[in-house]
């Protein structure tokens, strides 16, 4: 007997069938007794939490996460993390819509994850908390399981009272993959069921019929993770790890040169107080980009380097890095004895909240490295992080793909600082002049 010996609807068989017409597409189809729903909804939950693994993820709760993160966190980010976990804690208790948490590695974004399929399992709501990589792979080892079938279990995934997607983007994109993984969200779209998704990639970066549903703003909310990588080591000063800034700490806004007895014309003055004037309000509120161009010894590093020293002075430490670095950086990460792999590297400068880009030279650049630039600010641009760029290259000489992100006005300002090298002196232009010609 699978349900109760004595119940009056199913004779202790567990099925029974409801009088339904012929035409009705349900006619005939075998029903689980209300006697046996709550034996099967344990075995449910039993079966979807040993797919799960969650026995490995019980430590990862609302009790164990810092909502102001690790000592070192500007308030930005210390500030998206607390709104982080209060809206993951909210949707915890009323599982209503979806929730897509974007970041970067090592934000947090799984532990808030985890919290929130450990909250509800704990409610007891059959949940289903799986990496996406796994998630193909148990749907693929289905087709040779003895103990179900690929029809059962894709269904026992798609259906699960909650799901939980953790890693979205990081599975092998293969025509099948995708075509799965988009059934299994357009059945939860159209039956409204619960879902919960992470992802460190941009919205342009998801297949088309995927990103539309997760960009339904009457079903989805968003919560974005500006903090970074908690196992990134952190200097003490607080910079990033591959931050420069600590070698440009003199440089601020209080010792800027106006440079007004170099015997400069109006028009080259009036490009330097521009773009200072430019780099206070950035520094002030950081949104879009703020390229500063022009020849080498103009004052763009220093006013890059005065931006950036700015927010670390309020605990929003940018990571600021040279352009020739940076390329080092993942060049660096192919050695054998590198600890860093190449994505986690790139993902890790494409994501800063705030980059500060110094001396950016697009001449003589290899396919390779252009094709890294142009991801790194084509990743930028979507996503609308804050950006400053130095370069003495001008605009017109840059890659196409690259240049028409640096002219749109909506995202970018540009300033060229047409003043001359400085040196430091305080000699006139003219003097100057008549030095050279002597020479």
């Amino acid at each position: 007997m699978l349900g109760y010996p004595n119940c009056p609807f199913c004779g202790g068989s567990g099925y029974l069938r409801r009088e339904l017409p012929r035409e009705h597409p349900d006619f005939g189809k075998l029903e689980i007794c209300s006697c046996r729903q709550g034996r099967v909804s344990v075995q449910v939950r039993q079966r979807l939490h040993s797919l799960s693994h969650l026995d490995d993820l019980t430590g990862l709760t609302f009790e164990t996460f810092l909502p102001r993160g690790r000592n070192g966190l500007g308030d930005q980010q210390a500030n998206s993390l607390q709104w982080a976990y209060n809206r993951a804690r909210r949707y915890a208790g009323n599982l209503d819509g979806w929730l897509l948490i974007i970041g970067n590695y090592g934000s947090g974004k799984t532990h808030l994850a985890a919290a929130i399929a450990n909250f509800a399992v704990g409610m007891g709501v059959p949940t289903l908390f799986l990496t996406v990589p796994d998630l193909l792979d148990t749907l693929r080892f289905a087709y040779d399981a003895e103990d179900t079938t690929f029809e059962q279990r894709f269904e026992e995934i798609r259906s699960a009272n909650l799901l939980v997607l953790d890693d979205f983007g990081t599975h092998n994109a293969t025509e099948w993959a995708q075509e799965k993984l988009f059934q299994i969200i357009n059945y939860r779209y159209i039956n409204h069921l619960p879902l919960v998704v992470t992802t460190n990639l941009a919205m342009d970066q998801i297949e088309g019929r995927i990103r539309s549903r997760l960009q339904d703003p009457e079903l989805v909310s968003v919560v974005r993770i500006q903090a970074p990588d908690y196992r990134r080591p952190i200097d003490d000063s607080g910079h990033p790890e591959l931050s420069s800034l600590d070698l440009h700490g003199k440089k601020t806004f209080d010792n800027i040169s106006q440079r007004l007895d170099e015997g400069l014309s109006e028009s080259e003055v009036s490009s330097l107080e521009k773009a200072v004037q430019a780099a206070r309000a950035f520094a002030e509120k950081p949104q879009g980009w703020l390229v500063f161009f022009g020849e080498y010894g103009s004052g763009k590093t220093h006013l890059a380097a005065a931006i950036a020293n700015y927010r670390a002075s309020l605990g929003d430490p940018p990571l600021f890095i040279v352009w020739l670095d940076l390329l080092d950086h993942l060049r660096a990460t192919f050695g054998h004895d590198s600890k860093v792999s190449y994505d986690r590297r790139f993902e890790e400068i494409r994501t800063t909240p705030l980059l500060v880009l110094d001396d950016l030279s697009t001449q003589s650049m290899t396919p390779w490295v252009r094709d890294k630039l142009y991801q790194l600010f084509n990743h930028r641009y979507n996503a609308e992080l804050p950006t400053v760029i130095t370069s003495a290259d001008s605009p017109d000489l840059m890659d196409a793909r690259i240049r028409s992100r640096l002219l749109d006005t909506r995202m970018c300002s540009m300033y060229h600082i047409a003043v001359p090298s400085y040196h430091g002196g305080t000699q006139n232009r003219k003097t100057r002049s008549k030095k050279t010609t002597k020479k």
